[in-house]
């Protein structure tokens, strides 16, 4: 499929004309580029509704899982349970291999004493090369999320040319709570305890009622992002 090239104008202005409407916009994403096409999920605190997105607009879509060997046991049994009550079919787990983890974190420890290599093996280079296919990845991200995150737009395109299209950018964290709510979606179980961004369980804490989402991302580092929605 040759739909996207060096000028990638037409397709954004498609996608943008539907932004609208994340089911909308997930169907005409599909429709336009089928398997150039891949969500990426944390099957984190708000994860269940934009896969629901998903489900509603097209089952079989492919869906990136992170699976870095450091998550909390509830995430792992999360994903299964929200995979199969929402009936998404192609959802793929994406890690570092033994190999790799047994080269460069032999401990396990990696990290405590440098949490950026860390991220590079376990999801920045893992996401690198099972992205390769998709010219489109779709992400969970919003903008209320952190002030690094407050100018994203629903549909970008990265410096790299690759597209991101960000459905809940503008949906705040009441909006989300709602609507789930309204579709009995199943939350986090680690929510509940004040997780409200889950990531590796060695570098997430729960948070207080006057702190972002993500203020329990890598506590006390000067750290917000793992890298993988830095362009390259």
């Amino acid at each position: 499929m040759d739909i996207l090239s060096s000028d990638n104008t037409g397709v954004i202005e498609q996608l943008r004309a539907v932004q609208d409407d994340p089911v909308r916009l997930l169907r005409t994403a599909h429709a336009l580029l089928g398997d150039r096409l891949a969500v990426m999920s944390s099957f984190g605190a708000e994860s269940s509704l934009l896969l629901a997105f998903v489900a509603e607009a097209e089952r079989d879509m492919k869906v990136l899982f992170l699976n870095t060997g450091k998550h909390f046991p509830q995430t792992l049994a999360y994903r299964r349970e929200l995979a199969d009550g929402l009936g998404l079919s192609n959802v793929e787990d994406i890690g570092p291999s033994p190999e790799q983890v047994s080269d460069r974190d032999p401990t396990g420890e990696l990290w405590a004493f440098d949490p950026d290599a860390c991220c590079k093996l376990r999801k920045v280079e893992p996401l690198n090369v099972a992205s390769l296919p998709y010219d489109v990845l779709v992400t969970g991200r919003k903008r209320g999320q952190a002030a690094t995150r407050a100018a994203m737009e629903i549909v970008e395109e990265r410096g790299d040319g690759q597209i991101r299209i960000n459905p809940l950018a503008f949906w705040s964290a009441q909006d989300i709570a709602a609507e789930m709510q309204r579709r009995a979606l199943p939350p986090h179980p680690l929510v509940a305890e004040g997780y409200l961004s889950i990531g590796c369980a060695p570098c997430t804490r729960p948070v207080d009622g006057h702190e972002d989402a993500r203020s329990g991302r890598w506590s006390g580092l000067n750290k917000t992002e793992c890298g993988i929605h830095v362009a390259g």
